[in-house]
């Protein structure tokens, strides 16, 4: 014998795999905490669709936090599987888009003009179509004759409101030199000839101008809910390989208990 002990390297959890998975899980988390922002989009109240997926978010992000920190696997599982059904759901919610795309039109139109209807009732869904309409050069659903179904904006004869026969500030074509808001720009405006809103205000509606700038942007919308689909992948690979791990260590366990006691 020459003294010298072999050593035999023991399967471990590395622990590089086990903190990526919770770094993974806290941006992961994090980039979601904000879900809630939205109060009121017309008819449904999304607010309870967003705290039933924030909480299913928080849900999974707990379960890959504490499940990579504590290495169990039965959170690590659960983890895993929870967030390739959530990829799946996704891919299949793409391929509807896609095949059903004028029914998505339609139910897009119908969801615009019913948040015209309520557009006074609530701050929040009035800053989100104020945004919108500015943000695309848009006013209404398919044109600035939408707004007909606000009973502040209406042009019928029975109607008081001084915003009769007009259109949210967010419609009005904005002078680049302005550095003040006028928010009475779209008073009146629909009393006009056509030709002559268009000096005035934007005449094309908000479901046209989404679709082309989804056609515009299209490299980058793919590419965006591309790279969310592989982080997933990348998040269920991470989980099923600390698993793995943890139970490569279980087993060593095991194996070394068994030949203590065969030595007693």
């Amino acid at each position: 014998m020459t003294g010298k002990h072999q050593h035999f390297q023991e399967p471990e959890v590395g622990c590089c795999g086990k903190y990526f998975l919770f770094g993974f899980n806290i941006v992961f988390w994090g980039v979601l905490s904000n879900i809630s922002a939205l109060t009121d989009l017309g008819g449904l109240d999304p607010v309870w669709l967003f705290v039933v997926v924030g909480g299913i978010m928080s849900v999974l992000g707990f379960a890959g936090c504490i499940g990579a920190l504590r290495e169990n696997t039965f959170l690590l599982k659960f983890f895993s599987v929870f967030l390739g059904l959530i990829f799946f759901l996704e891919l299949a919610t793409g391929i509807l888009a896609f095949v059903f795309k004028d029914w998505i039109r339609d139910q897009l139109n119908l969801f615009i003009n019913n948040n015209v209807k309520a557009y006074r009732d609530d701050i929040d869904l009035q800053n989100l179509i104020d945004f919108a309409q500015e943000y695309w050069s848009c006013c209404g659903a398919r044109g600035p004759n939408d707004w007909n179904l606000n009973i502040y904006f209406n042009c019928t004869d029975v109607n008081p409101s001084r915003e009769r026969c007009g259109v949210p500030f967010s419609c009005c074509v904005r002078d680049p030199v302005e550095d003040v808001l006028n928010t009475q720009c779209g008073y009146d405006v629909r009393l006009k000839l056509e030709l002559e809103q268009q000096g005035f205000i934007h005449t094309k509606g908000c479901v046209g101008q989404f679709e082309k700038w989804l056609q515009d942007n299209l490299i980058i919308v793919a590419g965006i809910f591309v790279g969310i689909a592989l982080l997933q992948i990348f998040g269920i690979c991470l989980a099923q390989n600390l698993v793995s791990d943890i139970k490569a260590v279980k087993a060593n366990w095991i194996k070394h208990d068994d030949g203590y006691r065969l030595l007693k």
